[in-house]
């Protein structure tokens, strides 16, 4: 099955808080969004993020003026835009499949929860990682979220990929520098724990001053 064609289906059927992934707050992304001190004009995508995704929210909520979200899944992005209702305005939402994705811009901050462990396939994960590469300014940074080496081999109905940070550092190659990775127990709604591994990058280079207030 498409991916589109699943996320899709699984979003028809399924209220938020049936899936797995569901999270009241972002609280882990935030916190380390918050250690970056990012300009509130700074450049961010949310990988994913649609659906019952709190992260779009609660950047609009911290001041953040240029936020861009994509999915794969137009049931994903159209639920996530009823959400913030009038504020859906301030978003840029991206129907795309992240393994064919051409960046229309670069951006400060690459965000990643939960996508990148569904690509099975190496292909598909060169694939992502060359759409991070095109996307990602010189001295921006990236939060990839994925399933630990202990997690569930499976969710949504999928087999996932669980990485090891230092797997991932293997993976995006030498222009990206490991910051530092952290653990999360997620609790789903039906109370059973996913272990993720965050981990944040910096890419090689030297970042253009950007003008704003900072946080």
């Amino acid at each position: 099955m498409e991916r589109a064609e699943h996320w899709n289906r699984v979003y028809t059927q399924k209220a938020d808080t049936d899936l797995s992934w569901y999270q009241v707050e972002a609280t882990l992304s935030l916190a380390i969004l918050k250690q970056l001190a990012l300009p509130t004009n700074a450049a961010i995508i949310d990988i994913g993020g649609g659906g019952p995704s709190a992260l779009a929210g609660e950047l609009l909520n911290h001041g953040f003026t240029r936020l861009t979200v994509l999915d794969v899944s137009a049931e994903a992005l159209r639920r996530c835009r009823q959400r913030l209702d009038h504020r859906a305005d301030q978003v840029m939402w991206l129907e795309a499949d992240i393994t064919g994705f051409v960046p229309p811009q670069q951006y400060d901050l690459w965000h990643d929860r939960a996508v990148l462990h569904f690509l099975t396939e190496p292909k598909d994960q060169r694939a992502c990682v060359a759409a991070l590469h095109r996307g990602l300014k010189p001295g921006g940074h990236a939060i990839i979220a994925t399933f630990a080496p202990d997690a569930p081999p499976t969710c949504s109905g999928l087999d996932v990929v669980r990485w090891e940070p230092q797997a991932l550092v293997e993976a995006l190659g030498r222009e990206f520098s490991l910051t530092e990775s952290f653990r999360e127990t997620h609790q789903t709604p039906r109370g059973k724990p996913q272990a993720f591994v965050y981990c944040l990058f910096r890419r090689a280079g030297t970042p253009q001053p950007a003008e704003g207030k900072r946080r």
